[in-house]
């Protein structure tokens, strides 16, 4: 079973649409939450993750970061550890 993968997204975000790409072509499944029109939850989501900025990425309880941490995750091979639960 994969470990859930959560992306916090804003619609107009070209960043967001690149880690929901890399994750699509991966075949992870995901939940997509949009905060364009929840203000309270996208200040919560800056709290959890000291960010401002979406995409935010979380795989189980792991804050990934944003689109450029997902991909480098990828690259160095981290992401296929972060999905194996155990």
């Amino acid at each position: 079973m994969q470990t859930k993968i959560v992306v916090y997204s804003s619609a107009w975000c070209g960043f967001c649409r690149a880690a929901k790409q890399l994750l699509q072509s991966k075949n992870l499944a995901f939940e997509e939450i949009l905060l364009d029109k929840q203000p309270e939850l996208r200040q919560q989501v800056m709290q959890r993750s000291g960010q401002r900025t979406v995409p935010q990425i979380w795989i189980g309880e792991t804050h990934v970061g944003g689109y450029t941490d997902l991909l480098a995750l990828e690259t160095s091979g981290g992401l296929a550890d972060l999905l194996t639960p155990g």
